[in-house]
């Protein structure tokens, strides 16, 4: 009976986002499984107690990056760690959008500003402003040319604390089409889901958003699947991809571009597809009772 640790994050005092996670908890029990829900940055817990810890729901890590990494390193080196160590490294800085663009994956044009850096903000088109580390729109804002002040005071209070900053198109296909998010698991498809716009113009970089406005059930089509297929190849010494999301918008030609790829805590968004329940349980088990979890990104996905 293997145990398995559900890692989240601490709410309190308002009650947890998460509402796949009681669900996951108890469908593991059902399985067999002995399944816990674990706060990452408790200092009482035992990692090395549970044959697997899968990140489940750890939202507040964006806040504290640099802590939560080095979490990541420590429990990677006590029990397996869904996703991988490494790979948690890796996304939560999202300068990791230009190593797929250099990969050759169609990407979400961005640029990125260090404190320090020559600011040189678009002249001729409306663009988004956040940080590369960050989570759920967090300081993250939509710009005409024309509040070029007010993006550069933003801009200005990211570097004070200390965050690196990077600027996108606004992708216009958002208010067409949506944003759309392929959710794969165990290295296969497991469902796709559309929202809608998050930033809306005016909307200050730190109030509070919607994260997933107007969500709904999704069919990808073989282009979606391709561009997601090329982004998860591309990511660096990863053997063992647990789970996955694969964030995607339209281009000015119409074509999907990677807008963010989601390997630390995704939402799974079980509550909009809960057929999808057997096969997470399936994935987690089975990645529980091996050494080596298959398929990795660089197998086929198959849908």
């Amino acid at each position: 009976m293997p145990r398995i640790a559900l890692v989240t994050y601490d709410p309190r005092p308002k009650p947890s986002k998460d509402r796949d996670l009681p669900v996951l908890l108890a469908a593991l029990r059902a399985a067999g499984a002995e399944a816990e829900a674990v706060i990452w940055d408790d200092a009482g817990v035992d990692w090395a107690g549970f044959d697997l810890a899968v990140i489940r729901s750890t939202w507040d890590y964006s806040w504290r990056a640099a802590e939560f990494v080095a979490w990541a390193l420590k429990c990677g080196t006590m029990t397996r760690l869904a996703n991988p160590a490494q790979v948690v490294r890796w996304n939560t800085d999202k300068r990791y959008i230009g190593e797929l663009a250099a990969a050759g994956v169609p990407v979400v044009p961005t640029q990125y500003f260090a404190p320090g850096d020559v600011v040189d903000l678009p002249a001729d088109h409306e663009y988004v402003v956040k940080p590369t580390s960050g989570a759920g729109a967090r300081y993250a804002a939509r710009y005409t040319p024309e509040q070029h002040d007010t993006a550069v005071r933003h801009l200005a209070h990211l570097h004070e604390e200390g965050l690196t900053a990077m600027v996108q198109p606004y992708m216009k296909g958002i208010d067409l089409h949506g944003e759309r998010a392929l959710q794969f698991y165990g290295g296969r498809l497991l469902h796709a889901s559309r929202k809608r716009a998050v930033l809306a113009s005016g909307t200050a970089y730190d109030a509070d958003k919607v994260a997933h406005p107007g969500l709904e059930p999704w069919t990808p089509t073989p282009a979606e699947l391709s561009v997601a297929e090329r982004a998860l190849a591309a990511v660096p010494d990863a053997p063992e991809l647990l789970y996955a999301r694969v964030d995607l918008v339209d281009g000015e030609d119409g074509e999907p571009r990677v807008m963010e790829l989601e390997l630390v805590e995704p939402n799974l968004f079980l509550s909009l597809h809960p057929g999808s329940v057997p096969a997470v349980v399936t994935a987690i088990l089975t990645a529980a009772g091996q050494d080596v979890f298959q398929p990795g990104p660089r197998a086929r996905i198959e849908p």
